[in-house]
């Protein structure tokens, strides 16, 4: 059969390089989260406030430049721009690691998120030029099953890192971690240049009769989505659709960037809580357990979500569940308990992430999904520094972390309150109109 074989070919080719691509990018971006509690804070004189604030200004950067490097992504083709978006960030990265203050520290990592800004909805836009609708979310998926596994990975090697290459070349572990863990963006950069192809049509790995197949299903399915819906670039920009869903992403992004921020700060405080001690390998261990079972469980949740066809309930359960039991996590009596907890929090995030993504395509086609990608994107990144700021907030004014991890629990449930009324509320189409923007 053309379709199973096409799409095999598809996934061998382009799906493994995404995803690597992915857990590079998560790694740089979050990887702060490991050199906070491990030197970062006391050699620069951070506050929880101040670590807060470097770790989500990244994201204000994001949000200035999503939209226009979405666009821009589409007209350049995926190929060079994210050859350019990796590349940029590694410098980046790499120049972290000699950053003499507070100050710099927060300005190169506002440079950063404009470096980075539309590499996620680029990659999401990307699928679409890709995988039928019928795919699209287990596609998300296996490209979003990254972030687990770099936590996984990136919390286990930035231990062993900060651990054991402390003093390399004059520099403190946490220094040596972002120098390291910067080059290999670059790399990437020249792989993604010469390897990763930008339409069906220019694929020379697929035969002639598969190139047509895709192409044409894509086209028929487009122009379908396009003539029932016809959004505009402006509608996209402005549409209170767009805004619900940016919202509701914002509700999955805080629970994710509150739990990569701030739980190995959590699990350092079990030696005060509990009266345990670990070391910063073990510590980066203790991290990754469960962001394990997200990775294990987020591709058949989404995969479900492909063969039912539904989304919202498959969007709305695991935030539900997430947001209930993250702020009772810090509440229990033991270190096991609480990682318990924690653990069905990561696992909610990683289950709704993929088939969320799986929403917006089902109206937006062409320029109005690059720029209304992005938008949702970049609103809902806003997590990406309300979370952390605010948890470092709540923590240097409560003494815990229990108010941060309430707001927590509360983001996630009015995510999945306002996912739910829009899958109640009529999806009104657009009256015809000349000016499609696609």
């Amino acid at each position: 059969m053309v379709q199973r074989a096409v799409m095999r070919k598809v996934v061998r080719r382009i799906v493994p390089l995404l995803c690597l691509l992915y857990l590079v990018n998560y790694v740089d971006r979050v990887n702060i989260g490991f050199a906070g509690p491990n030197g970062m804070t006391d050699e620069l004189g951070m506050s929880a406030t101040v670590f807060g604030l470097a770790s989500g200004i990244f994201f204000l950067g994001y949000l200035v430049l999503e939209v226009p490097s979405n666009l821009l992504l589409q007209r350049f083709g995926a190929r060079r721009w994210l050859a350019r978006i990796m590349a940029s960030w590694g410098v980046l990265v790499c120049v972290i690691a000699f950053v003499p203050n507070q100050t710099t520290l927060v300005i190169l990592r506002f440079l950063l998120g404009i470096a980075e800004a539309g590499f996620f909805p680029g990659v999401i836009l990307y699928l679409t030029y890709w995988f039928p609708a019928a795919y699209r979310a287990r596609m998300v998926a296996l490209f979003m099953a990254a972030v687990p596994i770099s936590t996984v990975l990136g919390s286990t090697l930035s231990s062993l890192i900060i651990q054991g290459l402390d003093g390399w070349l004059g520099l403190t572990g946490w220094r040596v971690m972002f120098l390291v863990e910067g080059v290999p963006a670059l790399l990437l950069a020249v792989v993604t240049w010469f390897c990763l192809t930008d339409r069906p049509e220019q694929a020379r790995w697929l035969s002639a009769q598969e190139r047509e197949w895709l192409s044409g299903t894509l086209l028929a399915e487009q122009n379908s989505v396009h003539n029932r819906h016809q959004w505009s670039l402006r509608r996209a920009l402005i549409h209170p659709r767009i805004i619900a869903l940016a919202f509701v992403y914002f509700g999955i992004a805080y629970g994710l960037y509150a739990l990569g921020f701030f739980l190995p700060t959590i699990v350092k405080g079990f030696a005060e809580q509990y009266a345990t001690e670990y070391s910063t390998i073990q510590t980066g261990l203790i991290t990754a357990i469960p962001y394990v079972f997200g990775a294990l469980l987020m591709v058949p949740w989404a995969r479900h979500g492909d063969r039912s066809g539904e989304r919202v309930w498959h969007v709305a359960i695991p935030m539900v569940l997430g947001g209930l039991a993250i702020p009772v996590a810090l509440y229990l009596g033991s270190p096991l308990a609480t990682m318990i907890a924690v653990t069905v929090c990561a696992v909610g995030v990683c289950a709704a992430l993929p088939t969320f993504w799986a929403l917006p395509s089902e109206f937006l086609t062409g320029t109005a999904a690059a720029a209304g990608l992005a938008l949702i994107n970049s609103l809902g990144n806003i997590s990406g520094f309300a979370a952390p700021y605010i948890t470092g907030w709540l923590r240097d004014l409560t003494g815990t972390q229990n108010a941060g991890m309430w707001v927590v629990g509360a983001c996630m449930l009015a995510g999945a309150v306002t996912v739910v009324l829009l899958g109640a509320a009529p999806k009104k189409t657009a009256p015809t109109s000349t000016n499609t923007g696609s």
